[in-house]
């Protein structure tokens, strides 16, 4: 693509900056989520969508307390307890795409699903179905923790897009200093489960790992969300028109 200067003469467009490509991925993405600080909304309606409603909230819950109940109750069985987990992730699936959902999040949760059960088919190890969660975790929390240290939140890039300011709130000392924190509180929820959950996972208690990977999961997400949403429309208050 080309542009004119005042002379008229063509001159070639500077591509997009990567701050600003990112903060517009991210931004669709918490947008799809719910999560638009600029949409009058209240904190509770806001949660609930990013969670999902009740289909978001049994999508994430039933697969694993599937696995977790059938492995509690046949040890021997892995196969089994993996089937029926995977079997629950694909039901929801064909139901999403019969109601015309997009592809990719109808088909995500079952892919991680499936590559979950698959490691633990192949090691013969109930625990390392849990694997690709810990991965997850690591890397959600490594780049929040980095962005946040560098003075690039990936909380204050989404925002930034969503609100229509892209990156100059890294000009105003509050709103860095409130995304800097931000950034922080959602790392260390990442590396929280971690934390918690990988001592049980190298003991091979799988019951208690499953039990534990339900009650990090959206028990704290949601809080997380509710802070994060509050803290934004604090920074930029209402959108007038």
């Amino acid at each position: 693509m080309t542009g004119q200067d005042d002379r008229g003469d063509e001159t070639p467009l500077e591509p997009p900056r990567a701050s600003d490509a990112l903060g517009a991925a991210l931004g669709d993405a918490a947008r799809r989520m719910g999560l638009d600080p600029a949409e009058e909304r209240s904190t509770g309606h806001v949660v609930w969508k990013a969670m999902g409603g009740w289909r978001g909230v049994l999508e994430s819950v039933l697969p694993s307390l599937a696995f977790v109940v059938l492995f509690t109750l046949r040890p021997d069985a892995l196969a089994l307890a993996l089937g029926v987990s995977v079997g629950v992730a694909a039901v929801f699936t064909v139901v999403r795409l019969v109601q015309k959902s997009p592809p990719s999040a109808a088909l995500g949760g079952l892919v991680a699903a499936a590559a979950a059960a698959a490691l633990a088919l192949w090691t013969g190890r109930g625990e390392d179905n849990f694997v690709p969660g810990f991965l997850t975790n690591g890397l959600y929390g490594t780049a929040l923790l980095v962005s946040a240290l560098v003075g690039w939140s990936l909380i204050g890039l989404a925002a930034g897009f969503l609100m229509g300011e892209g990156t100059a709130w890294r000009a105003d000392r509050r709103k860095r200093r409130v995304f800097f924190w931000l950034g922080i509180a959602w790392a260390a929820l990442f590396f929280a489960r971690l934390a918690a959950q990988l001592p049980l996972y190298f003991a091979g208690d799988v019951t208690a790992l499953g039990t534990l990977k339900i009650v990090m999961g959206l028990p704290l997400f949601a809080p997380m969300v509710a802070v994060t949403w509050l803290a934004v429309r604090a920074l930029y208050g209402r959108r007038e028109g």
